[in-house]
């Protein structure tokens, strides 16, 4: 399969089971949706404390061993669309960082029973949650795999039907059992199935694009100095998204927290939205650039990100119009106990919308940047982002609580999109690109 022919899939009209844009969008959006579905029903069918240790174990620790397993290696992967790696090297790439991944929460884990911290039964739940959480990593190396082969909507197929499968699993069994560690098992087991049905055997049927390599020393050196910047770079995007969620819990304590995290959910959905968007975008993008078409990818370049703030923009003025209904609504849900507390944090929701808009603009700006192999720009916007939320969020949540949170993470969105965003628009960026190819002209497809 040729770079072209890849680049130019996206130009023929296609059918309703083989829409990338539709099918990608269907499972970026259940996949955003999960956690908060997932958040609602683990509270009202196990309990508060079985609904605490899920949305600890899901959202919080279990993410932040996927994004070890996961080491930023998307980007780099969807957009070497001239196969400098196979998919093999990248498969088994992820299994060592996936390794590493279940090594450190194990370490972890076993660190906390033993300081006493936790009990056995929210060991093993959260140990169960982690490798839900790393073995989503190991499948996202196969969606990734299918979108660079030109079959995104296969991609989002097994997406939705593994994120469909999984919640439905840990549900039923909770429902029937009330037990979180139950329900944990079978969301293992039903992700486990769906992965084999709906990504390995997909991928079994598509054509490689180009030989497929063992992963050597040396290739494993080479490649994790392409990503090991990225990998930091996400890790530290984890901490700067979340640093007002850890600055609320560590000075008002867990059940403030828990109500500034719904709050907060919208806002983590509205990036996950736009990925819709933007990942059916990026192989065409990747061959424009790599192949020195500069006019081409310019007009390309702009109309996604014209569509990003669209989204952005519309999304926001939803939540200003329509906010105080849906937290009304939020706070019938979950019962008499919350009255008063979500409708009177309006303000805060509306923020946080607006900080998840500013984020999504930040991480299409990102994306772009990792295109054009601009990892170093940045790992230094999440650095110096980091810094300025590590010596300022726990003050401003302490001077104005969730108000000041909210607005340190709009301040923080908002920074990261503005060094990505001018990073990332260099004026001679094509010429002495290590991606460039010579020809006579670069002319527009």
């Amino acid at each position: 399969m040729s770079v072209e022919s890849v680049g130019k899939q996206g130009g023929q009209k296609p059918s309703f089971m083989k829409n990338d844009v539709l099918w990608n969008g269907i499972g970026s959006m259940c996949y955003a949706l999960a956690s908060m579905v997932l958040a609602f029903f683990v509270l009202r069918l196990g309990g508060e404390e079985q609904g605490g240790i899920f949305g600890f174990g899901y959202s919080t620790l279990g993410q932040q061993f996927f994004i070890v397993a996961y080491f930023g290696l998307r980007p780099f992967h969807i957009t070497d669309m001239k196969g400098e790696f196979s998919f093999r090297q990248y498969r088994q790439f992820r299994s060592l960082t996936g390794g590493m991944a279940l090594i450190f929460a194990l370490a972890f884990l076993l660190f906390q029973y033993v300081n006493g911290s936790y009990n056995t039964e929210k060991c093993l739940i959260l140990f169960f949650l982690c490798l839900f959480k790393i073995g989503d990593a190991f499948c996202d190396v196969y969606e990734s795999e299918l979108q660079r082969r030109g079959v995104l909507y296969k991609a989002g197929q097994s997406m939705f039907l593994r994120t469909v499968f999984s919640v439905l699993a840990l549900l039923i069994f909770l429902g029937i059992t009330k037990n979180l560690f139950m329900g944990a098992i079978a969301m293992n087991l039903a992700q486990l199935f769906s992965f084999l049905l709906f990504s390995y055997l997909p991928l079994r049927a598509t054509e490689p694009l180009g030989e497929e390599k063992s992963l050597s020393k040396s290739d494993l050196s080479k490649l994790w100095k392409e990503v090991f910047t990225l990998f930091l770079s996400v890790f530290l995007d984890f901490y700067v998204f979340s640093s007002s969620k850890y600055a609320v819990d560590q000075v008002y304590g867990s059940s403030r927290s828990g109500i500034f995290n719904l709050l907060f959910m919208p806002g983590n959905f509205i990036y996950l939205l736009a990925n819709f968007i933007i990942r059916p975008a990026l192989p065409h993008l990747a061959v424009l650039f790599q192949t020195g078409k500069e006019k081409a990818f310019r007009k390309q370049e702009n109309a996604l990100f014209k569509k990003v703030v669209l989204l952005s923009l519309v999304l926001f003025l939803l939540a200003l119009i329509f906010s105080g209904l849906a937290l009304r609504i939020l706070e019938w849900i979950l019962g008499s106990s919350f009255s008063g507390k979500f409708t009177g944090e309006r303000w805060t929701f509306c923020i946080l919308i607006l900080g998840g808009a500013f984020y999504a603009l930040a991480n299409t700006e990102y994306y772009l940047l990792i295109l054009k192999r601009k990892q170093s720009f940045v790992f230094i916007g999440y650095g110096i982002a980091s810094l300025l939320s590590f010596f300022t969020v726990n003050q401003a949540v302490r001077l104005g609580g969730f108000f000041y949170g909210s607005l340190h993470f709009l301040s923080m969105m908002f920074f990261l999109f503005l060094f990505f965003f001018f990073a990332g628009h260099g004026k001679r960026e094509f010429k002495g690109s290590a991606w460039t190819v010579s020809s006579p002209r670069n002319e527009e497809l």
